[in-house]
């Protein structure tokens, strides 16, 4: 489709709590009245990815842009920097990592926040076996640009748990 257009196919996804005292879910096949079912819509293919497939679906672009991504399993941005705008994830369903630019990978689980300050390089994306999905936000800025810079290293990425 051309990029103008917007394609949206909404699924369900099911997790499991893995223990009362933890905060990590599991994705699973809906057994149990307690598994959370989590809905997504997901709309055009994300671009700038180094490895699998992800969707972007636009939720707001007014005062506040807001949008849904969705990643496949070991599906990640390449390296990429916001210039002139930060953004913040809210992380909804699924396992996957966030990584700074000479920092260590850090995993992000359901509930986890991160915020990243205009002008730093990092990526983002699902966990090798997990699918991800996150709620992008950021404040639009007729000066803001993104660029988007060399895949994450495979053989680092796949040290990853």
């Amino acid at each position: 489709l051309p990029s103008s257009q917007t394609t949206t196919l909404t699924v369900n996804f099911y997790f499991r709590k893995e223990s009362s005292d933890s905060n990590r879910f599991t994705l699973v096949t809906p057994k149990s009245e307690n598994d959370v079912r989590l809905q997504a819509t997901l709309g055009n293919q994300n671009h700038g990815l180094a490895h699998g497939s992800s969707q972007l679906y636009p939720i707001n672009n007014q005062e506040v842009n807001i949008s849904n991504v969705t990643f496949e399993p070991g599906c990640r941005n390449n390296w990429h920097i916001h210039h002139g705008a930060g953004q913040i994830l809210l992380c909804t369903a699924g396992r996957g990592y966030y990584q700074e630019w000479g920092k260590p990978a850090q995993e992000l689980n359901v509930g986890d926040t991160v915020y990243i300050a205009p002008g730093i390089k990092h990526w983002h994306g699902a966990a090798p076996e997990s699918y991800f999905v996150h709620i992008a936000e950021s404040v639009p800025n007729k000066n803001a640009s993104n660029e988007w810079l060399e895949a994450v290293d495979e053989e680092e990425y796949l040290k990853l748990k």
